[in-house]
């Protein structure tokens, strides 16, 4: 699973790498280098089209998918941290996530994520890990959105990240990592017309997607939500008998 992430850019170096044309927030999210559940953060989702174009919105949502059949305001936000993460050899039929991944699919920019060494791998169990794309930029994580209105009528937007099972080295930490979507297949995912159930799960698959990060062991200080800053992201020496890539 993916429980934590970093991000630190500014909305102007979002909307550049991801090609924002749309809108955009009219405040920007606090750098968080230790992002959790229900925390505020950005997607990009397509936008009304212009000139016969794909045009692509940034917008700030909460982290945690709210189920649409939720009434209650306290149960919904309980809720989103069991739905940060959707399987992507399950979303399309999960009642959860079903409607949002037909419908409602979107980019969610990472700078790096963290995991937690699980004990069927290499490593010392729970030892946390700092994974982030090899080529210095913003990693790009398929996810799903939805719009959920409270009793209030106070309208609430969340998302989940979608995740695939760990290939490569990353199986070495965890079973579980971040389903990465090359530039190629952001029209096609992001388009809303699209809903052809087979060919948005096809966009998931993606050869080697191990390829595009690299991981290095972090400190334990992350496991607390109340620490923050970049320090977190930073390397430490597990030793000799253990190696990384």
């Amino acid at each position: 699973m993916c429980g934590r992430y970093a991000q630190s850019a500014d909305m102007r170096e979002l909307m550049e790498q991801f090609e924002v044309t749309g809108n955009s927030p009219a405040q920007s999210i606090p750098v968080n280098w230790n992002i959790a559940p229900t925390n505020p953060i950005y997607i990009v989702r397509s936008a009304s089209k212009d000139l016969g174009r794909p045009a692509r919105d940034l917008a700030t949502v909460s982290w945690g998918l709210i189920a649409p059949w939720l009434h209650d305001l306290g149960e919904a936000k309980a809720s989103q941290s069991r739905a940060i993460n959707a399987r992507s050899e399950s979303v399309h039929e999960k009642p959860t996530f079903r409607v949002a991944f037909k419908l409602r699919r979107c980019l969610i920019p990472a700078e790096g994520y963290y995991e937690w060494a699980t004990a069927l791998g290499q490593y010392r169990p729970k030892q946390a890990f700092y994974i982030t794309a090899r080529d210095g930029r913003q990693l790009p994580i398929a996810g799903i959105w939805s719009s959920w209105r409270t009793p209030t009528g106070e309208v609430i937007e969340s998302a989940s990240i979608i995740t695939q099972e760990a290939q490569g080295e990353l199986a070495t930490i965890h079973s579980r990592m971040p389903v990465f979507l090359p530039h190629d297949r952001w029209d096609s995912w992001l388009d809303s017309e699209n809903k052809e159930v087979q060919a948005l799960r096809n966009l998931m698959i993606v050869k080697s997607p191990e390829s595009i990060v690299v991981a290095h062991p972090v400190s334990s200080a992350v496991n607390s939500v109340a620490n923050n800053g970049k320090g977190l992201t930073q390397a430490i020496d597990l030793g000799e008998p253990e190696t990384l890539f």
